[in-house]
């Protein structure tokens, strides 16, 4: 006979494995989870298909998104009182009201994980009607260092707040299959700078080939930035740079024929591929106000890779990128020194040793660790 188990319930909108680094997160949260769990999930349609092995997944409508938090707080406190968790999970800052209330129905601990913008939303109904459920949530998790500040200014507890990283596949090092990548997507001999993410104003896309990559082609010749990733969809703050819009600025700056945009890759071992063919991983991501970046997990997973990143020095990606050992961190906006950091990893490359010890450091099992050690505690009476 099984032996008795806590029971944990995870509310999400992000549960299948899709590019984003919120989907990856709530997908290895559930899968870490049920190691010692049994693990249910309330979360869009076509879910099911997706959820790790061992995670009972009750489906709701995924638009409108108004549509999807009714069904999901219906589901959500039906499913609490039948199962009894010890804790109720909200995905993002979006579903704190709804594991909330399931978690007081259920005298469960009530959990949010904080990305960074679900906490920052500037929208005023947002802030009047969301900010008082984080506020109240029994435990709030941060992935950086820069959400968990944000938290404490938005009024949460400082001893409620925990900064729990997200983690990355760590059995990714050794020899790889660059030249199979260039192959299927038909790129170049020239060194590969590699962005992943979607598309967004925060990412700055198109102001790095208008600032950056004309000083970096002049220095390098033949470099060429493949972009991993499309336009932002159902996201809080849905401002979106359109593949068009990025691509007539590159061609404005002369630099029109070292982009190629790939689209979206789910496939985990395609995109490890991508990792092992580039030379530099960018992450030009603009400092907005009330449009943070939570934490860079992509630059994460491209030290896990050796692979080095250049950043600006904003928001949770100082948590991601370590300056000297991983990449390199430039003052935010300063476009010209992003771009001789580049030439500088491109020119000397860094030792991957480091750069793969310091990814190691944000391994899923470390993430899967802490989360269950406070996830599955008792709950408050």
């Amino acid at each position: 006979m099984r032996p008795c188990r806590p029971t944990v319930l995870l509310i999400t909108r992000n549960l299948p494995p899709l590019l984003g680094g919120m989907e990856r997160l709530n997908w290895h949260l559930a899968d870490e989870l049920q190691r010692q769990a049994d693990v249910c999930a309330v979360a869009p349609r076509g879910s099911a298909a997706c959820a790790p092995e061992g995670v009972a997944v009750v489906e709701v409508v995924h638009r409108p998104i108004a549509l999807f938090l009714l069904a999901a707080l219906w589901k959500s406190v039906w499913l609490a009182r039948r199962v009894r968790p010890v804790s109720v999970i909200a995905g993002s800052g979006l579903i704190a009201p709804i594991a909330w209330l399931a978690a007081r129905l259920s005298r469960a601990r009530a959990i949010v994980y904080l990305h960074g913008l679900d906490i920052a939303l500037k929208n005023i109904v947002y802030r009047a009607a969301w900010l008082p459920a984080i506020r109240r949530m029994d435990r709030v998790f941060a992935n950086s260092r820069a959400t968990a500040q944000l938290a404490r200014d938005s009024g949460v507890r400082r001893d409620r707040i925990a900064i729990i990283p997200p983690g990355v596949h760590v059995d990714v090092a050794g020899p790889g299959n660059g030249e199979a990548f260039r192959g299927a997507f038909g790129l170049g001999p020239g060194p590969i700078l590699l962005s992943v993410g979607r598309l967004t104003e925060r990412k700055g896309l198109r102001e790095f080939v208008s600032d950056v990559l004309p000083q970096v082609v002049a220095s390098c010749g033949e470099v060429q930035l493949v972009v991993v990733g499309d336009e932002a969809h159902d996201a809080l703050v849905a401002r979106s740079q359109s593949r068009e819009s990025i691509q007539a600025a590159a061609d404005a700056h002369g630099v029109g024929n070292h982009i190629r945009f790939l689209g979206p890759i789910t496939d985990w071992n395609v995109l490890s591929h991508g990792y092992r063919a580039a030379a530099v991983h960018v992450f030009p991501v603009r400092e907005i106000p009330g449009d943070p970046e939570g934490f860079g997990m992509v630059a994460i997973e491209a030290a896990a890779h050796g692979l080095p990143t250049a950043a600006y020095a904003t928001g949770g990606i100082v948590d991601a990128v370590s300056d000297g050992v991983s990449g390199r961190l430039v003052a935010p906006g300063d476009g010209a020194a992003l771009g001789l950091a580049i030439v500088e990893l491109l020119t000397r490359p860094l030792p991957m040793a480091p750069m793969i010890a310091f990814a190691r450091g944000f391994a899923w099992s470390r993430f899967g660790e802490r989360m269950r050690n406070d996830v599955l505690s008792t709950p408050t009476p």
